[in-house]
């Protein structure tokens, strides 16, 4: 068997090629993988042994040589091939292990030149992975550090691979060539090659949506309708750790971002209830066990069977008051032992650990398309708020249109809040009409709304929402304003006696 080896990435390549020497493979290398192996004391040809060529052009040539990608093209069972072969003295390749310039690694650095960039793209090591894929029946092509092992047993133990083996080896090759290129063409698309190379753009030329599936899951947001979840990393939801209870399904998945979403727009101890990714109710408390039975007070009837969500570690006094509810699934950075105990003696109750991520791009796809916009980051700036109002609001007033701000950013529009410092009071999500939110939200209400604030996400198009809002006892506003009736709006306010204050952002979600 004869092995060509060209690695960037080093990690376990000295002891992938001891095994294989050990059964009898003839190996060959090129320039810092061939030291590698010699000062391992590892037997290796250099390639330009092989093909009685140097390398030159300062490394940009080494393996594009008939003998090179003549002995990995070959088809074995081509009797005109093996001819070809044998007339020009070209050995056949049985292997190729190759990973490539770690372009992307250059391409993520702030201060890479454009001459970085293009030299780290790698030629010779995507043409000998496609070489070996295309021939895949008879080559063997490892890209993969993770595969090492597994090829060793099975060569061990087989004293060849399988045919089986082969096609998943290919099937792996042609994704990362793919991956590949598509990181080249998204960054160089970004960029010209006489002007000062800028970080990458959010949203790039093209869009390119390329994540492993991570699992399969058992229906989608209906039974009839199949689901997978895709994940390139560990971090946010999809990334999550799942530590106890049944497999997550997919509402659980969008429901438990919702509410990890909307916990970490509090620096606080802070607990979201997220039912069909609205809040059931939502706080913010001096302690996470405050926190969590503020948030249940708003409705803990939509509570009961919702997904819950904190930003700080959950103790076992918060652990003791959550296992009293029926709740699907639970989102946190950490959980203590304590707090372990006591849930896991649910037995179908999820619970994952998630590590905090800010998405950069939010994408939603539809007929024919998919649209992409930057995530909404924008938070509560008070120097930039700008009271419109005769009355000011009072100090306790201010804290409670805060906190209604960060909470009304993530209820489904038309979106209205009403809330205490820290504390919702009754929520109205998803109505065609503003002053039908402001009514459903009174209507819905378990706790005394009377002396709260309101919360909008858009500006009140008319005055009727506000009015019908001060009926229900509510004594200033936070809105975005922009409508061509803010004058209305704000002599209405004047009329009623409530304060109200614009932000000059809008927060829609749809």
């Amino acid at each position: 068997m004869k092995v060509l080896l060209s690695a960037t990435d080093k990690t376990g390549v000295a002891d992938f090629a001891r095994g294989l020497a050990s059964l009898g493979a003839e190996l060959i290398s090129t320039g810092g993988t061939a030291r590698l192996l010699r000062d391992a004391g590892i037997p290796v040809r250099d390639v330009a042994e092989v093909t009685n060529f140097p390398e030159m052009l300062d490394g940009r040539v080494k393996t594009m040589h008939p003998k090179i990608t003549g002995a990995i093209l070959a088809i074995r069972g081509n009797a005109d091939h093996m001819a070809s072969l044998a007339e020009h003295g070209i050995e056949p390749i049985d292997m190729v292990v190759v990973n490539l310039y770690q372009f992307e690694k250059i391409a993520a650095k702030p201060d890479a030149t454009f001459q970085e960039l293009v030299e780290n793209i790698d030629i010779g090591g995507p043409t000998m992975i496609r070489s070996a894929a295309k021939n895949w029946q008879d080559v063997a092509i490892v890209t993969a550090a993770a595969d090492y092992a597994p090829i060793l047993a099975e060569l061990q133990a087989e004293g060849a691979l399988s045919r089986a083996t082969k096609w998943r080896l290919a099937q792996r090759a042609f994704q990362t060539t793919a991956d590949y290129d598509r990181a080249i063409s998204a960054r160089l698309a970004e960029i010209q090659p006489d002007e000062p190379v800028l970080p990458s753009e959010i949203l790039r030329p093209s869009l390119d949506i390329h994540v492993p599936r991570r699992a399969s899951l058992r229906y989608g947001e209906n039974p009839h309708q199949k689901a997978a979840l895709y994940a390139g990393g560990t971090t946010g939801v999809a990334g999550a750790e799942q530590l106890h209870g049944k497999e997550l399904s997919y509402n659980n998945l969008v429901d438990l971002d919702a509410c990890w979403q909307l916990v970490c727009e509090f620096s606080g101890p802070a607990v979201a209830i997220i039912k069909h990714t609205n809040p059931a109710g939502c706080a913010e408390q001096a302690t996470l066990a405050d926190a969590y039975r503020k948030a249940l007070e708003c409705d803990p009837v939509s509570a009961f069977g919702g997904v819950i969500g904190v930003n700080r570690e959950v103790d076992e006094e918060t652990a003791i008051e959550m296992s009293k509810l029926f709740v699907e699934a639970i989102a946190a950075p950490s959980y203590s032992e304590a707090a372990l105990a006591v849930l896991k003696a649910k037995k179908n109750l999820r619970l994952v650990r998630v590590e905090n991520l800010v998405e950069p791009v939010v994408v939603k796809s539809i007929s024919g398309g998919f649209l992409a916009q930057t995530a909404d980051l924008a938070g509560f700036d008070r120097s930039r708020v700008e009271v419109k109002t005769q009355r000011e609001p009072t100090a306790e007033e201010w804290i409670a249109l805060e906190f209604g701000w960060k909470v009304v950013k993530h209820v489904k529009s038309n979106a209205i809040v009403y809330t205490r410092a820290g504390q919702t009071v009754a929520v109205g999500a998803g109505q065609m009409s503003r002053v039908d939110s402001v009514n459903i939200a009174a209507m819905k209400a378990h706790l005394p709304v009377p002396g709260s604030v309101v919360a909008s996400d858009a500006f009140f198009p008319f005055p009727d929402g506000l009015e019908q809002a001060v009926k229900h006892g509510a004594t200033a506003f936070i809105q975005p304003g922009g409508s061509v009736k803010d004058a209305d709006v704000i002599a209405a306010a004047d009329r009623l006696g409530v304060a109200m204050v614009f932000t000059g952002i809008r927060h829609f979600r749809h």
